[in-house]
């Protein structure tokens, strides 16, 4: 499938002033993971200043990114891949097709997808070896990236992976390399770049068009196919890339009692997700018995995706 994308000229509004305590952040990680100093890079994590090989292309995925992804780019992508009709597979066969995927929005990796999916489920399983759930969450919550392959519509980087952020309402200036939403069709469009936008105070998030990519993709198919997985794990998935949220503090103001609780969670899991990312290895075919039966609890013997 081809997808072709108007490129328009809009201009200026402006951010909104938000502050988080650190200590908000921290308060829930408190497993016994050590978080590592520097990426696969030798550098600090999600830095997008560092200089590095892979840096000039982080840039302008972003720029791409947020030139693109308007509410109506992200309605058209719902519709079209929530008919979930293009492959039944279950989740480790999808897990196998990672090992074709290289994501160009992260600065920290650049190995496969799957590697990235093992490391952070074995070290969320070694912290928390009563929350089987948090563990398959962590194995399954970058599935989504499967749009980047040609039986899958081959879509772009940009509207795969990378930080997601609400349409629809104004783009924080939190969200990183935030200067090229300028080019966006909805920067200046005025029901769109107000503080709520289309939506209202506490409406919940999932009332909220995020940008599109791998997380809401993977929600769909979780959510479609009845997972019987809870709602915290839901949460995590969706969301896992708005950094905008739980790194910055920046949205809260359309999360509802049930986004604060799961919020929680996601707290927990960034740690993982993030700073798990290494080049230790995981022994495949030794980790594969366990996660084959967290699915097994889980989720259909096949899904539709």
């Amino acid at each position: 499938m081809t997808i072709l994308i108007d490129q328009h000229d809009y201009f200026g509004s402006d951010g909104e002033d938000k502050t988080v305590a650190a200590n908000e952040r921290e308060l829930m990680l408190d497993g016994g993971f050590v978080m590592p100093q520097a990426n696969s890079f030798g550098h600090t994590f999600r830095n997008y200043d560092a200089e590095s090989e892979r840096q000039e292309g982080v840039e302008n995925f972003y720029r791409k990114n947020h030139i693109y992804q308007s509410f109506d780019f992200v309605k058209k992508m719902r519709e079209e891949y929530g008919k979930l009709n293009r492959v039944e597979m279950s989740i480790w066969e999808c897990c196998e097709l990672l090992n074709e995927v290289v994501d160009e929005s992260d600065p920290d990796l650049d190995e496969p997808q799957i590697e990235h999916l093992l490391q952070t489920a074995e070290a969320i399983r070694k912290d928390y070896p009563n929350e089987d759930w948090l563990h398959l969450t962590g194995l399954i919550h970058d599935l989504g990236k499967v749009l980047l392959l040609p039986s899958f519509g081959g879509l772009p980087q940009w509207a795969v992976v990378g930080d997601t952020y609400p349409v629809g309402c104004r783009f924080d200036e939190s969200i990183v390399h935030h200067k090229y939403f300028k080019e966006n069709p909805d920067y200046n469009n005025s029901a769109y770049n107000t503080r709520c936008g289309i939506y209202s105070e506490k409406c919940g998030l999932n009332n909220v068009m995020m940008s599109w990519g791998h997380d809401d993709y993977m929600y769909l198919v979780a959510k479609e196919n009845k997972t019987t997985l809870p709602s915290a794990a839901m949460f995590i998935i969706r969301y896992h890339s708005f950094y905008a949220l739980h790194r910055e503090g920046a949205y809260k103001h359309l999360m509802n009692d049930e986004d604060v609780e799961n919020l929680k969670w996601l707290h927990i899991f960034n740690k993982y997700d993030l700073y798990s990312k290494s080049k230790v290895r995981i022994d495949v075919e030794k980790v594969k018995p366990y996660y084959i039966s967290l699915i097994e609890k889980y989720f259909p013997a096949k899904l539709k995706w």
